[in-house]
């Protein structure tokens, strides 16, 4: 139609016609609004689509780092077993083939002194096969060691069984924190790597159950059932090594860069992170898309080390021999022995009693695993190493002191386990993450199997030591030297271990170059950052 405006000259003026071509079209403002619209709803579904999708994928990576950090850590279930379950066997062992006390005391600590050839192989045979399969091999060994155990018809055969049990175990206890700390993405590589820890108390406390419940079989067949049921765990491990991939560390030393990007792709949230993390690892391999590996032999650069290195073996041997002399194995190995001390009577009522150290040294792992990658590695070292000074203290002044009596049991049941709560919160958990992120990339497998072999060494002296030091100096007293040595620790933590929390691999490297100074100047150096970013 047409239209009749009124000419705008304030006076009333005349009249102008409008044609249809200055008339809006409002059918095409509609449809043009329309477009709008759908291209706001495109923008808003791509970007809710590629949210759900990268949601997914963080869901999809944290599921599979936790399964491969699981089936890793089975392999410690099985020392954790040996350990918990020998302490209730022995009894029985005794009883059955009348061995003495001192061939107890071999028997007990043989697992960890062997151990230590387990531990300085694994090293050399993890970078030759592969993480993942040493752990198979270690598997195999220590599967073997439990068979010809339970059907030892002698002392002697029976030592035979422990002796390949403590190989087997030895490959194990090294390689799968190596494994867990080179797959696990930096923000969870605390409590990652701390899981085989877990799976080390998990074992204890399934020893002592098992000592529980068999105990009332005849003696001649429940130490062989005790010790056969530790055959179990291989079967779910034989299984995880179709599962978990390979370190994709290792396959970038041996030059399989691709296969190596692919696993990266899988442990993280994003592709970027994931190159990232890549970079990291082939600039610390000394690797581009040219060269192969820096072959210098390992052993030569251990033996004659550079002064940041020096201090990572330092730190990484010396945290593992503390974690050890401070006497826990003596303790869960023990426990019977120190509760009879304090006036305990009847094998149910010590089994029992043990069982409550189990869950103690079980259920306060959890805590650190919640803590570790928020508080930090440093403050649960403190905690843990003072908690545990007192209590050792404790029980050497129930038994000294307090002697036998309804008040001494109670008061040594709780000192102990708040011996072992405290070491499952600190120093035994983050004793194998330390010494698994510490060395450089080329040299971490066989320097943190040598953290390892000073672990199993100190083990087994105190293990194969505590029954004759008990009857030299009384059990207190041997509490009491532990107590002095697990004070001695603290002052270790706070000259020699470094904050490694929220660092990547190869960003700790570079931390030990330039010393614990250069931690404090990093930290300053992150405050002011985050003062400018505020500003």
């Amino acid at each position: 139609m047409v239209g009749i405006q009124e000419n705008g000259n304030g006076r009333g003026g005349g009249m102008e016609l409008l044609s249809l071509s200055d008339v809006p079209d409002l059918g095409t403002n509609k449809n043009k609004y329309k477009r709008m619209d759908s291209d706001f709803d495109d923008d808003f579904n791509d970007a809710l689509t590629h949210h759900q999708q990268t949601e997914e994928r963080r869901k999809t990576t944290r599921k599979f780092v936790f399964a491969c950090a699981v089936f890793a850590s089975l392999n410690n279930v099985l020392l954790g077993y040996d350990v918990g379950v020998m302490s209730g066997a022995v009894i029985f062992i005794r009883e059955d083939l009348k061995i003495t006390e001192v061939q107890v005391e071999v028997l007990v600590g043989i697992l960890s002194i062997l151990s230590l050839l387990g531990s300085l192989g694994g090293g050399r045979t993890s970078d030759a096969i592969g993480r993942k399969w040493t752990m198979g091999l270690a598997a195999i060994v220590f599967q073997a060691g439990a068979a010809v155990m339970a059907v030892a018809p002698s002392f002697e055969i029976l030592l035979i069984g422990r002796i390949l049990a403590g190989i087997g175990i030895g490959f194990g206890v090294m390689i799968a924190p190596i494994y867990i700390a080179e797959i696990s993405p930096t923000v969870a590589r605390g409590s990652l790597t701390s899981f085989p820890e877990i799976f080390i108390n998990l074992g204890i406390l399934l020893g002592y159950v098992s000592n529980y419940a068999f105990s009332g079989l005849p003696a001649h067949i429940n130490w062989r059932i005790m010790l056969g049921v530790g055959i179990l765990p291989s079967v779910f491990i034989a299984f995880a090594l179709f599962i978990i991939p390979e370190s994709p560390r290792w396959l970038v030393l041996q030059n399989r860069v691709e296969e190596a990007r692919s696993v990266l792709s899988k442990t993280n949230e994003n592709d970027a992170e994931s190159e990232e993390r890549l970079q990291e690892i082939l600039l610390a391999a000394g690797i581009t898309d040219s060269d192969k590996p820096d072959e210098k032999p390992v052993w030569r650069e251990i033996l004659n080390p550079s002064p940041s290195l020096r201090r990572m073996l330092i730190t990484g041997i010396g945290i593992q021999c503390f974690q050890q002399i401070t006497g826990i194995d003596a303790t869960v190995y023990y426990s019977p022995e120190i509760f009879t001390a304090a006036g305990v009577i009847g094998n149910s009522n010590l089994l029992a009693a043990t069982v409550a150290v189990g869950v103690s040294k079980t259920a306060f792992i959890l805590v650190a695993i919640i803590l570790i990658d928020k508080v930090g590695r440093k403050p649960l070292l403190y905690v843990s190493t003072i908690g545990m000074t007192i209590c050792l203290f404790m029980v050497g002044f129930t038994l000294s002191v307090l002697g036998q009596g309804s008040a001494a049991m109670a008061l040594a049941i709780l000192s102990v386990c708040g011996n072992v709560a405290f070491f499952s919160v600190g120093i035994g958990p983050v004793c194998w993450v330390l010494t698994s992120e510490i060395f450089p990339l080329k040299l971490r497998a066989q320097a943190s199997s040598l953290g390892a072999v000073g672990n199993r060494v100190c083990s087994g002296l105190i293990a194969m030591s505590f029954l004759s030091t008990s009857r030299a100096i009384t059990v207190a007293g041997t509490f009491y030297v532990f107590s002095v040595i697990s004070a001695l620790s603290v002052a270790f933590v706070y000259k020699f271990v470094p904050e490694t929390k929220g660092k990547s691999l190869e960003q700790i490297e570079l931390l030990f170059q330039h010393g614990h100074d250069q931690q404090q100047h990093e930290l300053q150096l992150g405050d002011v950052e985050r003062l400018v970013q505020k500003e």
